[in-house]
């Protein structure tokens, strides 16, 4: 089999390039590894950037988004007794959108056979060849035979722990990485969110974050130790701790019931500045991991693809070289902003092991200065809606 691109990987990257591309008539497909549900099974974020809503508008897959996605014009700081709301629409003129992960990857995969978009479910064992060659290719196995797919390029947009990363020669990575000593308890549940906007709150016990993925299902954090378990935690104790920090400062609550998914995530800051590779170029999580606070991982994965498919395209169509050059690049360029505008937002809102009473009323004068000035919110307010691309 033969192709001009091969896309590793079927979450929500892979499958807008793909889309992108075949809109633009360039011959491509996606290998994915795991089946379509699982795919669909993991829950992840859901504050949508313009640049990714843009992109569904630019394929004409936005119907569902804009039906169902909520529009927010502003979100919120808070510390044990006070709201510091950021409006987002008066300091920018823009706004976010509220929308599943797992929807917009649902309205991808839904979209892909009737557009020509072939995705290549649960192969396995898929390995990179000659990716620094003229003549790269991909070989896995499907229903117990090896299959090969030949490419004149390909984007890994398999996430962190794919193997298109893992195809560049060590010497070559340029990497960088923060793991910070906490990670995120969530809890998913068909509830109505506690409060209208979303919710970062620096308290006494620690971080918690109230967002929603619809005016019925809410998504709830909070700050646990990275030697915490999912088992230590039962629903009613989890609600609990919720309705501490958050019916103090909410509008109308936190509303309880059955957890969907319960989980612990881990937070790192993860930067390859490495994205391109010989004819190999990697996209969204394979490239990058940002912490969720901020929610700029799916739309920095956005970002990337709008870059290279653009580049690619440009290719296909003149042979013109210069948007695959510098790729790289322009990627970078807006990762970066975006991986500080994270590790801001998690050193201002969380409470690390190490730091002292010191700290806290650095954190303190920070969030009262954030409180005070339009200036601070309106930076605030545009690294939170998406810079340009």
């Amino acid at each position: 089999m033969k192709t001009a691109v091969a896309i590793i990987g079927a979450g929500p990257s892979g499958l807008l390039l793909g889309h992108l591309l075949r809109q633009a008539g360039v011959d491509c497909l996606i290998v994915e590894r795991q089946a379509a549900d699982y795919v669909l099974g993991r829950v992840r974020a859901g504050v949508l950037e313009t640049v990714t809503t843009g992109l569904m508008e630019r394929l004409g897959l936005d119907d569902r988004l804009q039906r169902e996605g909520l529009v927010e014009e502003g979100f919120n700081l808070a510390t044990d007794d006070r709201l510091i709301r950021i409006d987002v629409k008066a300091l920018t003129g823009k706004h976010v959108t509220v929308y599943g992960q797992t929807e917009l990857t649902r309205d991808l995969m839904a979209a892909a056979e009737s557009r020509g978009l072939q995705v290549i479910y649960e192969a396995k064992d898929l390995v990179l060849h000659d990716v620094d060659g003229d003549e790269p290719f991909l070989t896995y196995h499907k229903d117990g035979v090896e299959q090969r797919i030949e490419a004149d390029f390909i984007a890994g947009c398999d996430g962190y722990h794919g193997p298109s990363r893992k195809a560049i020669p060590a010497p070559k990575l340029r990497d960088y990485e923060l793991a910070y000593p906490f990670g995120w308890l969530g809890i998913l549940a068909d509830v109505p969110p506690c409060h209208p906007e979303l919710i970062y709150a620096n308290t006494e016990r620690g971080f918690a974050l109230a967002s929603m993925r619809s005016e019925t299902r809410s998504r709830y954090y909070i700050q646990v130790p990275l030697t915490d378990r999912v088992e230590n935690w039962s629903e009613d104790k989890l609600w609990d701790e919720l309705a501490l920090r958050f019916d103090p400062l909410s509008e109308h609550g936190v509303t309880r019931g059955p957890a969907i998914e319960m989980s612990i995530a881990p937070l790192r800051s993860y930067v390859c500045e490495t994205m391109r590779h010989g004819r190999l170029f990697l996209a969204g999580d394979s490239a990058h991991i940002v912490p969720p606070t901020g929610a700029k991982g799916l739309n920095l994965a956005a970002s990337d693809v709008h870059y290279l498919a653009d580049a690619l395209i440009a290719f296909h169509a003149t042979g013109d070289e210069s948007g695959l050059t510098g790729f790289e690049a322009r990627a970078l360029a807006r990762i970066w902003k975006a991986e500080r505008f994270s590790w801001y937002l998690t050193k201002l809102m969380h409470r690390f092991p190490t730091d002292g009473s010191f700290e806290h009323k650095m954190q303190a004068a920070e969030l009262d200065y954030v409180g005070s000035s339009e200036t601070m919110q309106r930076s605030i307010a545009e690294n939170y809606v998406g810079l340009p691309i």
